[in-house]
């Protein structure tokens, strides 16, 4: 598990450095507005090697202390079947419902190509090809703009 330092955080960039990932390969998770904001209050006077995120007494989290404070917000959202990854499958769905690039989602999200994010969150973005098209063909001027509108009965 992989313990964010100050240095990790660019909050120039908006964007958090992850040396050491699944794929063994590095990459930058970019943050909201909110996310910079965050970070920033976490890492206002931490010197670069320090780690973020410590417990009451200074010590790291170990890869298994998140467990049980999960749990038991699931038990008080009243939620089952809620963990941490469900909560990557949120924010993959909300940018695709958001009309965000099945690309930009699968850069975001790690993968190494874009088929697996497009199979998992495409049904969520049925409008991006239709809106994509409008947006990049625009007006072909086959008609003139009038003002004709249809009665309503």
């Amino acid at each position: 598990m992989h313990k964010i330092r100050a240095i990790d955080v660019d909050l120039t960039a908006g964007a958090i450095h992850f040396p050491d990932t699944k794929s063994g390969k590095p990459r930058w998770v970019h943050l909201t507005d909110e996310g910079i904001e965050f970070f920033r209050r976490h890492c206002l006077a931490k010197k670069p090697d320090d780690v973020l995120f410590t417990n009451e007494n200074g010590r790291q989290y170990g890869a298994s202390h998140q467990v049980r404070p999960m749990k038991e917000a699931i038990t008080a959202a009243g939620l089952e079947g809620v963990g941490f990854h469900i909560l990557r499958h949120t924010y993959a769905s909300r940018l695709a419902m958001a009309g965000v690039p099945i690309a930009v989602i699968a850069e975001a999200l790690g993968h190494a190509d874009e088929r697996i994010t497009r199979r998992h969150y495409a049904h969520l973005s049925p409008s991006y090809v239709r809106d994509a098209i409008r947006a990049g063909l625009g007006r072909m001027g086959i008609f003139e703009s009038d003002n004709v509108a249809p009665l309503v009965a």
